[in-house]
C-alpha cells in the first residue's frame, strides 16, 4: 500500500513538474521576442526569459485568456493589480489599490492614488477602455465620488501610445485624487472645473498634457492676513510697478504676471516637458504669485504635492491681496543669495544703494541673479560677471520702455562691470 501511494505521489510530481516545464516552454517560445521588439524579463519558477510585451497584451486581452485571470493578481512596481474578467462587455477589468509611480518631470516624491481601476477591450491591435480614480476617505468632502475619463491606443511591435480623455471633473475632486493628504483640504473651499487631455508612450514612460482649467477659485486659507505682513528680509523696497526692478524681475520671472491668476497654464505645460527631457525637475513653471506662495508657506520641496498646496494659495492670494501687494510681497523676501533676501537688502549688499535707486542696467543684473542667486554670485565673483546670456534675455523682456531705452538698457547691460560683491 506505501508502495503504492509512493508510486502515485511520484507520478502526481511529474504531471506537475511537466505540467509547469511545458506552460514555461510554451510561454517562452509563443511570446519569444522578435529582434527590436518590446520586451520585458520575467520568472517561471526557477527560469528567467525575455517575453514580448506586445504579444503577452494580445495574450491577455484576449477572450479566451482573459477569464483564466479573472480573480486573480500580480505584483507590480506601480503596486498589487486585481484582475477581473466581464464576460458580458468583453473587458479585462486592472485595479490597483493603492497605485503609485514615479515622475521624475513633477518632482522626487511618487505620485500616489488611492484606488485606480482601468478596463481594456482589445480589438485586433487597437485598445480601448475606461478609467476611474477614487478619492481617499480622508480627502474631503467633494461632492463626487469617482474621476472619470477613457483612453485609446493602438499596439505596435516597439511601443504604446496611449491618449486620455478625462472630462470637466471638480477641481476639488481632482485634489483629493491626486493629494488626499494635504491638510489644506479640510479647511479649503475649491471652486471650479478641470478636463485634461494627454499622450503617454510606453515603455519610454514619455507624456504630454493638456489641461483645461475654468473658474478655479479658493477660499478659507487666510491668505488675506498677507495684508499686513512685515518682512524679515530688512527695510521694504517700496518700489512701484514701473520701477526699473520691478519691470525687470518681471521680465525675467513671469512675463504674463498682469494677466494671470495665479498660475500659467503655458508656463506650466513646457516646463514639464522641459523637465522630461532633463530626467528631473529643472524648470519650476512657477508665477510669481506661486512663487511668493512657496517663500512664506509651501516651502520648496521637489514634490507635485508641494506644487499642488502652492497653486491653492497662489489662486487666493490673487483674490485677497491684488497684483500690487503680491509684487511688494516678492520683492521684499525674494531670496538673494546665501543668508541674503529682499530687494533692498540684495541692492544695498551688491550695489550699495537702495532698490530705489538702482540704475537699470543694476536692476537687470538683480533681476537676472533670481533663477539661482546662489550660482549667480559665485560666477560674479569668479569671472566678474554674472550670466551674459540670461541678462540680455531679461533686458529684452523688460516691458514699457521706449525703442530708445531698450537700445540704451541693451547696450549698457552689455557692457555693464560691477565691483565683485
Amino acid at each position: 500500500m506505501k508502495k503504492t501511494l509512493r508510486f502515485v505521489l511520484f507520478g502526481l510530481l511529474a504531471l506537475v513538474i511537466t505540467t509547469c516545464v511545458a506552460a514555461a516552454l510554451i510561454a517562452r517560445f509563443t511570446l519569444a521576442p522578435a529582434a527590436g521588439e518590446w520586451q520585458t524579463r520575467i520568472t517561471f519558477g526557477p527560469v528567467d526569459f525575455d517575453v514580448s510585451v506586445p504579444s503577452a497584451i494580445r495574450v491577455a486581452t484576449s477572450p479566451w485568456f482573459a477569464p483564466w485571470l479573472d480573480g486573480r493578481s500580480l505584483d507590480t512596481r506601480f503596486g498589487t493589480v486585481h484582475f477581473a474578467w466581464n464576460d458580458s462587455v468583453g473587458a479585462l477589468e486592472l485595479r490597483c489599490a493603492p497605485c503609485s509611480a514615479s515622475v521624475p518631470a513633477l518632482g522626487s516624491a511618487p505620485i500616489r492614488l488611492d484606488r485606480l481601476t482601468a478596463t481594456v477591450r482589445r480589438d485586433g491591435n487597437a485598445l480601448a477602455g475606461t478609467l476611474e480614480a477614487t478619492p481617499a476617505a480622508n480627502a474631503g468632502a467633494t461632492g463626487a465620488t469617482l474621476l472619470r475619463g477613457n483612453w485609446d491606443g493602438r499596439l505596435t511591435p516597439k511601443s504604446l501610445p496611449i491618449n486620455v480623455d478625462l472630462p470637466d471633473a471638480p477641481i476639488a475632486l481632482w485634489y483629493a485624487v491626486l493629494a488626499p493628504a494635504l491638510p489644506e483640504l479640510q479647511r479649503a473651499r475649491i471652486g471650479g472645473s478641470v478636463a485634461m487631455r494627454g499622450q503617454f508612450t510606453l515603455p519610454a514612460g514619455t507624456f504630454a498634457l493638456q489641461p483645461r482649467i475654468a473658474q478655479f477659485t479658493v477660499e478659507g486659507l487666510g491668505t488675506e492676513a498677507m495684508l499686513g505682513a512685515r518682512t524679515s528680509c530688512g527695510s521694504p523696497a517700496k518700489l512701484s510697478n514701473d520701477s526699473w526692478l520691478t519691470r525687470a524681475v518681471i521680465a525675467a520671472e513671469d512675463q504674463r504676471f498682469f494677466t494671470h491668476t495665479g498660475y500659467d497654464l503655458t508656463e506650466l505645460t513646457a516646463s514639464i516637458d522641459s523637465n522630461q527631457k532633463s530626467g528631473h525637475v529643472e524648470r519650476g513653471g512657477s508665477t510669481l504669485t506661486q512663487q511668493l506662495a512657496r517663500l512664506l508657506v509651501t516651502g520648496s520641496d521637489r514634490t507635485a504635492e508641494r506644487k499642488l498646496r502652492e497653486l491653492l494659495y497662489a489662486v487666493e492670494m490673487e483674490q485677497t491681496l491684488g497684483k500690487a501687494r503680491i509684487l511688494q510681497l516678492y520683492l521684499d523676501n525674494a531670496p538673494w543669495g546665501t543668508d541674503l533676501c529682499g530687494a533692498d537688502s540684495a541692492a544695498r549688499r551688491y550695489f550699495k544703494r537702495s532698490a530705489v535707486k538702482l540704475e537699470p542696467a543694476q536692476a537687470v543684473w538683480m533681476a537676472a541673479m533670481l533663477n539661482n542667486p546662489q550660482v549667480a554670485v559665485e560666477k560674479w565673483q569668479r569671472d566678474g560677471s554674472i550670466d551674459a546670456a540670461r541678462a540680455k534675455w531679461v533686458a529684452e523682456g523688460v516691458r514699457g520702455v521706449t525703442r530708445f531705452q531698450r537700445e540704451s538698457l541693451l547696450k549698457n547691460v552689455a557692457a555693464a562691470k560691477f565691483a565683485p560683491p
